[in-house]
């Protein structure tokens, strides 16, 4: 009875609450929300959808956990994810045969490459010469569209490469290809800050700096480090949109997805002034903002109501997952009961 006690506790309790709710809800409004079906091999269906779709925020929820870890902030992500798929259709566009594996792959590797070197600067910026990283990372969310549109030259660039869909779009052992990828990404960052002290010394950056430096940790090199790995992640994400969509549009690719980001971490139960983290609380809460996305599509709402219902999400998620709130709005104990004080007996005067 204890530990049922203190399920409500738990970092990821709320969260996948809110999630089982949500599907549940989803059941009730709609049985069919949750057919799946088998055509030429792949799976298809609402809760695929939720997989490929959300993969990319996923992708990017994980590499804002770890800067987040470290009291820092990015939000420069929509613009890489722009550029990256922006860069890799401009050079697959160019290719005498589109199909090319070969291109494909240099294509992959040049868009990763820039990815790379703008978190780099982010982190240079943030780590070296002590910019605040919401004032760092602005610089390239404004700078960066205007490089994707020089890129692609102010038009959409339509690309038909079959390897470079399945980055996308593509199918492995009937599941997505975009969510293994994701997936994969995932369990390498668990690893390395699990099994590893490099999440203990992100925790100790963001936790307590000042009792990182007087213990000898290199925090400069550490937050360069997430900055450089959450770019990456938003590169990897912006080939899986453009490669999905068959395009690469530098204006509206990934706009607003560094806001969804932030919003999955916070309901995964990462607090934004850095300190302990959790990956696959960001996991979650981006699988919560995607399943929101597509019911709200499933059921016929109007689009224009997403923000609404996401914020009433979120509001939701992180009052319950306040301890101050629940105790206010919680049952509250019934005080003991006071077992009342013995009376001295009488002693009669003696005669």
């Amino acid at each position: 009875m204890k530990t049922l006690s203190n399920l409500p506790k738990q970092r990821l309790f709320w969260p996948v609450v809110a999630l089982l709710a949500l599907l549940l809800g989803d059941l009730i409004a709609h049985p069919a929300f949750f057919a799946i079906e088998l055509r030429d091999g792949h799976l298809y269906g609402n809760l695929i959808d939720i997989l490929k779709n959300g993969a990319p925020l996923i992708l990017i929820a994980i590499g804002m956990t770890l800067v987040v870890a470290t009291r820092g902030i990015d939000l420069s992500v929509g613009a890489v994810v722009a550029i990256s798929g922006a860069l890799a259709c401009l050079h697959i566009s160019g290719l005498g045969d589109q199909n090319s594996v070969g291109g494909t792959l240099a294509a992959v590797g040049m868009a990763l490459g820039l990815a790379i070197a703008l978190g780099a600067w982010n982190g240079w910026l943030v780590a070296v010469l002590g910019i605040q990283p919401i004032i760092a990372t602005l610089i390239l969310m404004v700078a960066g569209r205007g490089i994707a549109q020089l890129i692609t030259g102010g038009q959409i660039i339509t690309i038909n490469s079959g390897p470079y869909e399945w980055i996308g779009s593509g199918f492995t052992f009937g599941l997505p290809s975009a969510i293994l990828l994701a997936l994969a990404v995932f369990a390498i960052a668990a690893v390395l800050v699990r099994r590893s002290a490099l999440g203990l010394l992100v925790e100790a950056v963001g936790g307590n700096p000042e009792a990182g430096r007087l213990a000898g940790l290199r925090s400069t090199r550490l937050i360069w480090l997430t900055y450089v790995f959450c770019a990456l992640c938003a590169g990897i994400a912006g080939l899986m949109i453009s490669a999905n969509v068959h395009s690469a549009d530098g204006n509206n690719a990934g706009q607003f997805i560094e806001l969804d980001a932030i919003l999955a971490i916070v309901i995964g139960g990462t607090q934004l002034t850095g300190g302990r983290f959790s990956l696959t609380g960001s996991v979650i809460g981006a699988l919560l903002i995607q399943t929101l996305t597509t019911t709200v599509y499933a059921l016929g709402i109007a689009p224009q109501a997403i923000m609404l219902f996401k914020a009433l999400v979120v509001l939701a998620v992180c009052l319950l997952q306040s301890p101050a709130f629940r105790k206010k709005f919680g049952r509250r104990r019934k005080p003991a009961a006071v077992a009342p004080v013995a009376q001295p007996e009488k002693v009669e005067a003696a005669v």
